[in-house]
């Protein structure tokens, strides 16, 4: 079986582009990964999309914090993360459809170099 891959996503007031962040990650052709937002003090509707989108899939994982800014929000996933890969996403930001399965497939060929040249 593939490997998980742990997918962050901090999200401060993030209610207008987080559907589709969190679509693009669902939608993945690489289907062995989690997501885990920190939803970072918001006070926004970013928790109810949070809510809606881990109640309709188990790999979403969804967690509030105080409002103490991107960095915390991250070190917080990254200590909830069960994957022996940890990739980052921001709210308002996407992945194409096969970026996991790219990713994934360039660790383990050893081509990482090759990829994020590639992706730059």
């Amino acid at each position: 079986m593939a490997d998980l891959i742990s997918v962050i996503i901090p999200a401060y007031n993030a209610e207008k582009l987080l559907a589709d962040s969190l679509n693009s990650v669902v939608n993945q052709t690489y289907k062995n990964f989690e997501v885990i937002i920190v939803n970072d003090g918001s006070v926004d509707k970013t928790a109810d999309i949070c809510d809606s989108f881990a109640s309709k899939d188990t790999r979403i994982k969804y967690t509030y914090q105080d409002n103490a800014g991107v960095s915390m929000a991250r070190n917080k996933g990254m200590e909830m993360s069960s994957g022996k890969y940890i990739c980052f996403l921001d709210a308002d930001d996407y992945y194409s459809p096969t970026y996991l399965e790219k990713m994934y497939l360039a660790i383990n060929k050893g081509g990482v170099r090759s990829l994020l040249l590639r992706l730059k």
